[in-house]
């Protein structure tokens, strides 16, 4: 029994954010049914497959069971009410309008089932001059200014190696889902939640935009200190040509690193603010770095107290002894998959397979 056995999610949602959303219910015992359209969800066939599933479909849609509804039918219509007659949560992914002319918006769907939690995912949100602006992951975090610090020394921005703001609304929506759940418990009413991949995004960067969130200038990355500005925060190449990352700018750690490398006289000046005044300590590190391969190096911190890492592609990272030990990498219907992230003291890995495409509007099984 999960944690929210006898919750039962209608998940109308595709690609990514709105799938993690009811991934996470799912895998702790929701019934999730996942409304898809004829031909089904785009991410079945994204490359690469594993069987006749696709590994990101298999891996966010696991646990729940698929109905295929042509909504602009009347036949289609009628069994999506059929649906929501038992629901209590609707999560949804079309642009602002699409559920509306429908006749499924929050307003037409509560008339008839007040207690329904109603979440829509979109890039911008349901009101304001971007909410109709066609968008995935990369453009809304060049919007919110992410895609700005995703750069490289020369400041050119590079394509960004997580979808951010997919994964932000993911988990946005999952808090505020949740939260209404609990309320209801109270008043006995739903609610609607306006979840916008932008909005999920923005507080993100609280810790790097400070002086633009209160009016002043944008965050330049060489002079941040958690975005390349500091030595101690910072991607070294190796003889090798692989990369080695320090990352905790801690006293302590300064202390420690510059002690072994018998360069105490650059302490000051790595504990100092981020910027120009950390060239001589980033120069001195990427020399040193540079005299040996990433092996080495791994080697030579295994005893050092110093926030150290290698810098593994996926392969090595999944291959790790941690992964293996914490339980991450399952295999759960009929094929591997990364666990959940939440974990309970009695909670154990997910046991139930992503489903086949659903049959259309009820009837013969594609």
């Amino acid at each position: 029994m999960g944690k929210l056995s006898g919750i039962k999610v209608v998940d109308l949602t595709q690609f990514l954010p709105g799938p993690m959303l009811t991934l996470m219910m799912a895998d702790q015992g929701a019934d999730v049914v996942k409304i898809e359209p004829p031909g089904g969800d785009p991410a079945r066939t994204q490359a690469p497959m594993d069987g006749d599933q696709s590994v990101w479909f298999r891996s966010l849609n696991r646990g729940k069971t698929s109905m295929t509804l042509d909504l602009k039918s009347a036949a289609g219509r009628a069994r999506l009410w059929d649906e929501l007659a038992d629901a209590d949560v609707l999560v949804e992914g079309f642009r602002p309008g699409v559920m509306a002319r429908l006749g499924f918006d929050y307003a037409a769907v509560a008339a008839r089932h007040p207690g329904i939690v109603y979440c829509s995912v979109t890039a911008f949100g349901q009101h304001g001059p971007l909410a109709d602006h066609p968008a995935h992951d990369m453009a809304v975090q060049a919007l919110a200014g992410f895609l700005s610090v995703n750069d490289g020394p020369d400041g050119t921005p590079v394509v960004p190696g997580v979808a951010a703001s997919d994964v932000a609304a993911g988990l946005t929506g999952l808090a505020g889902v949740l939260m209404a759940l609990i309320g209801r418990q109270r008043t006995g009413r739903g609610d609607y939640l306006d979840i916008a991949m932008f909005d999920s995004l923005l507080p993100w960067c609280a810790h790097t935009a400070g002086g633009a969130i209160i009016g002043g200038p944008a965050p330049r990355s060489a002079e941040q200190r958690s975005l390349g500005g500091a030595a101690f925060y910072q991607i070294y190449r190796t003889a090798c040509g692989r990369h080695v990352a320090l990352g905790g700018r801690e006293e302590k750690f300064v202390r420690n690193l510059l002690g072994a490398l018998g360069r105490p006289d650059l302490i000051d000046a790595a504990l100092g603010p981020a910027g120009a005044g950390q060239e001589p300590v980033r120069a001195f590190l990427a020399a040193t770095f540079a005299a040996h391969d990433r092996d080495h190096w791994i080697r030579w911190f295994a005893d050092k107290d110093v926030a150290f890492a290698p810098v593994l592609d996926f392969r090595e990272a999944l291959d790790q002894p941690h992964v293996a030990g914490r339980g991450l990498l399952v295999e759960a219907g009929g094929g591997r998959q990364i666990g959940p992230a939440i974990r309970f003291a009695d909670s154990g890995p997910p046991d139930r397979p992503a489903p086949p495409l659903g049959p259309v509007n009820g009837g013969e099984a594609l």
